[in-house]
């Protein structure tokens, strides 16, 4: 009997006009190669975010769709947000 956890980052998407980026980790757990069970864990993150520990691809893809337009607006947004 071999048991092996694996986590690896399986999805990274980007949604909304100001570009968040959503990514989902995987975590497999295997027996001499056959999976035994798989969850998830998701987390977004938004264009203010410290990215600095995260993932290199995520990064690289935050780096990417994260101009400094998006960040603007994305500001703008949040300073016209009113609390009731």
């Amino acid at each position: 009997m071999s048991l092996e956890k694996t986590i690896k980052i399986d999805q990274i998407e980007i949604v909304g006009d100001y570009k968040a980026i959503q990514v989902r980790q995987a975590t497999v757990i295997t027996d001499d190669g056959k999976e035994l069970s798989r969850s998830f864990h998701r987390q977004v993150l938004n264009c203010d975010a410290d990215v600095s520990g995260e993932d290199a691809e995520v990064q690289a893809v935050c780096n990417a769709v994260w101009t400094d337009e998006v960040r603007a607006a994305y500001q703008t947004y949040l300073s016209n947000q009113t609390t009731p």
